[in-house]
């Protein structure tokens, strides 16, 4: 047995879960209604950005809401919960080692969240080419392709949260912390870490960093900061007052972010396999 045949087997496992695909169904159904929001007000009349642009923007912002609820939610249990139901015993009692445990639950997990992607990106595309006779091609992709590598970073935080803890209690407080702090917070500026950190270092310190060397610190240390910065690089020049590539420093620009959101698809599961690798099981 190898990681191969954990993968396959997790595969049939999580496409069962009805908690998984209601998640994955919610966000489909919210790709949808963005579409039908831009169809229906269509303010971006001829001299505003094209209609099919403004819905692009809008899916890569409900992405960056509810596409890390979508990954958390389908593989926060992957370890977690077979150990604590015991059945990671057996697992482990046949010829495979705790690394294919890990590498197969990352590789089914992101699989199924890769799959509901496709989906809605599928939906995206019909609704692009029936409302605004254009799919915008290049913004198109792009935006599937950062949309997707952001979700399997979180497939991957997921994963290496489940690996790390014990019990389903545990892996359900750590992913929901992450999530907040990384993600809900994220988008309430006043409230997130990179706000807290800014006011450390520029009020209370006296420091003088910069807006660049901060919003580096906020890729660096978040997968939600990275995509919003890294999807600047899938719309045109301008649009909606994004800045141009020379006016940040070259640390702060999205080619950077997208950097550090492929190293979110690596670091995670590393950090969860050393820890579950030192675990004892019993």
């Amino acid at each position: 047995m190898s990681a191969a045949a954990v993968a396959r087997k997790d595969f049939l496992d999580v496409r069962r879960a009805k908690i998984v695909w209601f998640v994955v169904g919610v966000y489909v159904l919210l790709t949808a209604l963005f579409f039908v929001q831009v169809r229906l007000a269509d303010a971006g009349g001829p001299d505003g950005p094209p209609a099919v642009l403004r819905a692009l923007w809008n899916v890569a912002f409900v992405g960056a809401v509810f596409v890390p609820a979508v990954a958390l939610v389908s593989a926060y249990l992957a370890v977690a919960g077979e150990r604590e139901s015991g059945s990671i015993k057996f697992l482990l009692s046949t010829p495979i080692t705790r690394r294919d445990v890990v590498v197969g639950k990352y590789v089914s997990r992101a699989a199924v969240v890769a799959a509901s992607l496709a989906l809605a990106f599928a939906v995206a595309a019909a609704l692009s080419a029936v409302w605004f006779g254009s799919l915008r091609t290049g913004t198109f992709a792009g935006i599937a392709a950062l949309t997707t590598v952001y979700a399997l970073a979180y497939v991957a935080v997921a994963i290496g949260i489940s690996a790390s803890t014990a019990s389903r209690a545990q892996a359900m407080a750590a992913a929901l912390g992450f999530y907040f702090s990384t993600n809900v917070m994220t988008l309430v500026d006043g409230m997130s870490a990179l706000a807290a950190l800014r006011y450390a270092l520029n009020e209370l310190l006296g420091l003088g960093v910069g807006e660049d060397a901060t919003r580096f610190l906020g890729v660096l240390t978040n997968p939600t900061q990275a995509y919003l910065v890294a999807v600047q690089l899938a719309f045109p020049a301008g649009f909606m007052d994004l800045p141009a590539a020379d006016g940040v420093a070259w640390y702060a620009r999205p080619e950077v972010a997208v950097v550090v959101l492929l190293a979110w698809l690596v670091a995670p599961i590393l950090f969860g396999l050393r820890r579950f690798e030192r675990a004892d099981i019993g």
